[in-house]
């Protein structure tokens, strides 16, 4: 698709300023983790599939390394704060055709993560109607009832959503720590083992395995960039908002993924995760708390799904916005509402793309847990992780590139009597020069580990689908990305000579430098 060449305003189709502080952004991008659906799913299918004990390390040691990847991040959000993000960055590094080709990766990892998730809440919701009320359900009624509160939040303002969303994600932690403390306090055979902690369980065979499976329970937790448009004090407030959702998502997930080994003795874990599946913390818990915390302790499940259904709504719709503005959509996509400051018809578009899917699914009568839910999420992590890696390679580019700017413009300075070289790194611009160890060598670090945890999810992928490792099934999602890499590259193209005006518009949606070297 092409858009129009007049130039877009920005105040006319700008987000809402200021609407969002640390506890706000905070409560989105957790909400898009789902903490009690991959602890009850992620951490326990992890068991299950990798077969080995040492799911906890792999979580600890996952926060690690998206620690490493989030210190140049958030210091690309501070000097280029764009609701574009991942596309925005890449633009930044490696050129705009790199940056529309990442864009329409963008798209299709979280549009298969936000419709993915359909299927998973509408399957368990039918199954709580069911097991409570005693009263049959269909799945795609479930999700559409879901669908049609996430339509309606996906065209309110977006505090609205976070209010939601941070209720969601409070009681849902509260409930996870509970069944925690719970479990580690009635220990398999009255003793408390840290076995499944030790480092050396990243030695082991499937340890690629353990990662590939850990990294997906952190898909969401990169959103903070794609609000910095909306925050308030953004300099401060995402990187803040990054840190605290990357540390209480680790050590969460690591504690409730200890607990469990605890309360079945880790000689038990593998073989229970795969008998019990997503009950399996529930079943830890229920002879020693009373049974209604163990029915909220479902329903909240379910509510994890939709927390995390509607904050990838938004981020989805904010990845339309951005390319409407840019001009890779049509302009339509980036305009916002005068009253809201919602990205009107970037949502409704997010939301009827939502909807095809569910009936579809309905229609076909195809298996909305395993077809829907895993295989799309799975293949939505892939997508996350791949622009994870792209982002390392260009922020690496780009602070490259400002430090030569800057060693240039204290030559030259040197070189006119009277003016002196800029002694805190800024540029003329106001931008600002990050530190070697944030921009050189933690983008570095960062590219090559999650490279590495890449190249072993690709390897892998057939466990995360459920298929034969024979089956050509494992190729078709992987394959879906750079074919729709490709996508960008030609739309990119295409408005470099068609639409000029248009191409020279992306990656620049809102005020900032136009970067040297760009292409």
């Amino acid at each position: 698709m092409t858009a129009v060449a007049a130039p877009i305003s920005n105040v006319r189709t700008g987000l809402a300023k200021g609407r969002l502080g640390v506890g706000g952004v905070t409560a989105q991008v957790m909400a898009a983790a789902a903490p009690l659906t991959v602890i009850a799913g992620g951490a326990t299918g992890g068991f299950a599939i990798a077969q080995q004990r040492g799911v906890p390390i792999a979580y600890v040691a996952v926060a690690v390394i998206l620690g490493i990847f989030a210190l140049p991040y958030v210091a690309m959000a501070r000097q280029i704060p764009n609701a574009g993000a991942f596309y925005v960055y890449v633009t930044a590094g490696l050129g705009r055709v790199a940056g529309a080709a990442t864009a329409f990766v963008a798209i299709l990892s979280y549009n298969a993560m936000q419709v993915g998730l359909y299927g998973g809440l509408g399957y368990e919701a039918s199954n709580f109607i069911k097991a409570n009320l005693h009263t049959d359900v269909d799945w795609w009624k479930c999700a559409l009832v879901a669908w049609a509160v996430v339509a309606i939040f996906g065209l309110l303002r977006v505090d609205f959503s976070a209010k939601l969303l941070a209720v969601l994600l409070i009681s849902e932690i509260v409930v996870a720590v509970t069944f925690a403390i719970v479990q580690v306090s009635h220990p398999h055979q009255g003793q408390v083992s840290f076995e499944t902690l030790s480092p050396s369980w990243l030695l082991a065979g499937s340890a690629g395995v353990m990662l590939t499976i850990a990294i997906a329970g952190f898909v969401g937790f990169e959103n903070t960039t794609v609000f910095a448009e909306e925050t308030r004090e953004t300099h401060r407030t995402v990187p803040l908002a990054t840190f605290i959702a990357l540390a209480v998502i680790g050590v969460l997930y690591g504690f409730c993924a200890w607990a469990m080994t605890v309360a079945t003795g880790p000689d038990n874990i593998v073989e229970q995760a795969g008998a019990e599946s997503t009950n399996l913390i529930f079943k830890l818990s229920a002879g020693y708390l009373p049974a209604f915390v163990i029915t909220i302790g479902h329903l909240l499940f379910i509510t994890s799904l939709f927390a995390a259904n509607l904050s990838f709504h938004n981020t989805s719709n904010r990845y339309f916005y951005a390319m409407g503005r840019d001009g890779m959509l049509p302009a339509a996509f980036g305009r916002t509402s005068q009253r809201t400051k919602a990205p009107v018809a970037a949502s409704i578009l997010q939301s009827a793309i939502g909807f095809v899917v569910i009936i579809g699914y309905a229609i076909t009568s195809l298996d909305p847990y395993v077809k829907l839910f895993f295989w799309l999420t799975a293949s939505a992590g892939l997508g996350v992780l791949t622009l994870m890696v792209l982002t390392s390679v260009a922020m690496l580019a780009y602070f490259l590139r400002q430090r030569s700017r800057r060693r240039r413009a204290e030559q030259v300075a040197d070189l006119v009597r009277g003016v002196p070289a800029p002694t805190n790194g800024a540029r003329t611009t106001g931008e600002q020069v990050v530190s070697a160890w944030r921009g050189l060598l933690c983008p570095t670090l960062a590219a090559v580990l999650l490279t590495i945890i890449l190249w072993q999810t690709v390897d892998n992928f057939h466990l995360l689908l459920g298929v034969d490792a024979t089956d050509s099934l494992r190729w078709y999602f992987p394959a879906s990305i750079p074919v729709v890499a490709l996508l960008g590259v030609a739309v990119a193209l295409i408005l470099k000579v068609v639409r000029p005006g248009a191409y020279e518009r992306i990656g620049n949606g809102v005020a900032r430098p136009t970067l040297a070297g760009m292409r």
